[in-house]
């Protein structure tokens, strides 16, 4: 076996994500040729239920475990685990919620002493009564839900992967039922992405039922899982957000395939991208070789925003920052910022917008900084009546944040960035016609970021715990070099490791994911030091960087300079376990403490030692 590649393809499982058909796909030699998938992954399931509950002090031959069990492969899966834990001791309980199961793992749970609830009165279902009437179906589907909540364990394995769109019928009651219904989990960060520790815990397989599996969404209810066992590869829900907050603590189980040549759908970006993202010094480089930043941010309401992306900016490696505004931000920046120059002059980037008033709040127009906001906007313009729209392709990369995403014209290149927050990104789609507000950004991102991009041709940052960066697909050229796993706060997983066969078109948007940062740097100012590192990583690239690789290994510098800072080993992604491996250290990591915005400024300089150590 040749290690080295052996090596690029776990890290590939364990930081991009393909979608459910492609998965399949990949299975479909597998299962031609005999290999007992299914029994692969039961047993993964079985033995991580068993070590879940060792590790809360619960013995096995104690546990009561309820698994939910839909009618597809997804239930034999589970049906398959539950026989084997009923096997070792447990008393297992499953709860069918479709009309049918699984014939011969079913039969497997039977042999090994499971006991077995019926929901469904249409039911047909091996040795197990149906027909029953409305009033005994209501009754045994409220004896299941107490079932389940006073279990130790739940395993649910009523859809998995094959599931399009919202539960519904009874399995969307149980979920409901037990679980939430269309809003986002509500669970404290804990490092590791360990759980809290109460029963019952709740063990997904392949993928929590109810979730977008290959968008990440969330539309109806499900059960947020502590632990998901997902099955061959990464699917998207295990990745993006607000669904990859539903699988808890992720294990896959690796089948072997051959995914050399199969294009993820989404890439999480690591300690490697980021530090290939940082311009090392040349022998003969002076100021201006190392890239200039311009800013227009601040204003005489927010000055604090000016101080804080110029900070940032200045501390990202850039030669140079130029800053523009009022005299009032002038003044702080340069306190702030001795090294920085007042006023116009050439740049290699640029960063507008933060700390500035939107439209409504400056409803006269009288706001110096929009003014210049907006003429600087207007040479980026695609539309059809200017002059020379191929201008704007030559203009410089331009971060547009906050008080100036309003200003954005309605056609841009792709080296402009914006980079929203979920209601930022609500209010600039409803600018465009779209009838969206922030929940439903909140519960939809990633659809709603590629609609933006698609309407504006920007390149989108939609920030969050795991940010989402959607550019233009044929803006790819480095993707295969840069396309690296999330590194730890120590960089020792940031291996150089680098994929191979990748087959990416520009058909459809590039997907990257930055899910570094712990959930401390939730704090006022965090998105004014991300677009000034943002902005001064751009301004070190050479012409033909990829526009979101680069904004998304910002992402990445932004989080993992907050977690030096806040001290915590907490994160919005956690890489999986491979299962049967030692991929992932012990529990207990730190969960560190609480900062502000500049604590992340005085963390970027021991953020680029680590990387580039």
């Amino acid at each position: 076996m040749n290690v080295q590649n052996d090596g690029n393809r776990l890290h590939l499982l364990r930081h991009a994500a393909y979608r459910a058909d492609d998965v399949r796909a990949m299975e479909r030699p597998l299962l031609d040729d005999g290999v007992p998938l299914m029994r692969m992954a039961a047993t993964a399931v079985a033995h991580v239920t068993a070590d879940l509950l060792d590790d809360e002090g619960m013995a096995l031959q104690n546990a009561r475990i309820v698994l939910l069990t839909g009618a597809g492969d997804n239930g034999g899966d589970g049906l398959y685990a539950a026989a084997a834990l009923a096997e070792n001791g447990a008393s297992v309980t499953a709860v069918t919620v479709g009309r049918n199961v699984h014939e011969e793992a079913f039969a497997a749970f039977v042999r090994a002493g499971g006991k077995v609830l019926v929901l469904d009165p249409a039911s047909d279902i091996p040795g197990c009564a149906a027909g029953f009437g409305a009033g005994e179906a209501g009754e045994r589907l409220r004896a299941a839900v107490e079932l389940a909540q006073h279990s130790h364990v739940i395993i649910d394995a009523m859809t998995g992967i094959g599931l399009q769109g919202a539960l519904r019928g009874i399995a969307g009651t149980m979920a409901s039922s037990l679980g939430v219904d269309g809003t986002v989990p509500d669970r404290t960060a804990l490092p590791d992405g360990d759980t809290a520790g109460e029963f019952p815990l709740v063990v997904a397989v392949d993928a929590p039922s109810g979730v977008g599996v290959d968008d990440g969404s969330i539309t109806g209810p499900y059960i947020p899982a502590d632990v998901t066992v997902t099955f061959g590869a990464l699917k998207p829900c295990a990745m993006l957000p607000p669904a990859s907050y539903a699988c808890g603590r992720v294990t896959l189980v690796d089948f072997g395939f051959d995914v050399e040549g199969v294009r993820p759908f989404v890439r999480m970006v690591s300690g490697d991208s980021a530090s290939e993202a940082i311009r090392l010094p040349r022998l003969a480089d002076a100021k201006y070789a190392r890239g200039v930043t311009g800013l227009i941010t601040g204003s005489v309401r927010y000055p604090g925003a000016a101080v804080l992306s110029s900070r940032a900016a200045a501390r990202t490696n850039v030669g140079l920052v130029r800053y523009m505004g009022p005299e009032r931000t002038r003044g702080m920046v340069l306190n702030a910022v001795p090294e920085a120059v007042i006023g116009k002059g050439r740049v290699q980037s640029w960063v507008v917008g933060s700390g500035v008033p939107d439209g409504e709040t400056d409803e006269d127009d009288a706001d110096v900084q929009r003014q210049t906001i907006a003429k600087l906007l207007s040479h980026y313009s695609l539309n059809d009546d200017d002059e020379d729209p191929d201008l704007a392709y030559e203009m410089p990369p331009i971060v547009v944040d906050a008080g100036a995403l309003d200003l954005l014209p309605d056609e841009v290149p792709p080296q402009v960035v914006i980079t929203p927050h979920a209601a930022e990104l609500a209010a600039l789609l409803e600018l465009r016609g779209e009838d969206v507000d922030a929940r439903d950004v909140q519960l939809e991102p990633l659809h709603w970021a590629m609609r933006a991009h698609e309407l504006t041709g920007a390149t989108v940052l939609l920030k969050g715990a795991i940010s989402i960066v959607v550019g233009d697909g044929s803006d790819d050229a480095s993707d295969a070099t840069r396309a690296k796993a999330a590194g730890s706060l120590s960089g020792d997983d940031a291996d150089d490791i680098e994929y191979e066969g990748d087959t990416d078109t520009a058909d459809e948007p590039r997907v990257l994911l930055a899910g570094r940062a712990p959930a401390w740097l939730g704090t006022a100012g965090a998105g004014d030091v991300l677009v000034g590192m943002i902005g001064a990583l751009l301004a070190q690239q050479d012409d033909d960087a990829s526009i979101p690789q680069v904004v998304a290994d910002g992402a990445y510098l932004h989080g993992y300079a907050a977690a030096i800072a806040s001290e915590s080993d907490q994160r919005g992604f956690t890489p999986p376990t491979i299962y049967g491996s030692s991929s992932r250290g012990p529990l207990g990591g730190k969960l560190g403490h609480p900062i502000v915005a500049s604590d992340v400024v005085d963390a970027i300089p021991a953020a680029f030692r680590q990387l580039l150590s």
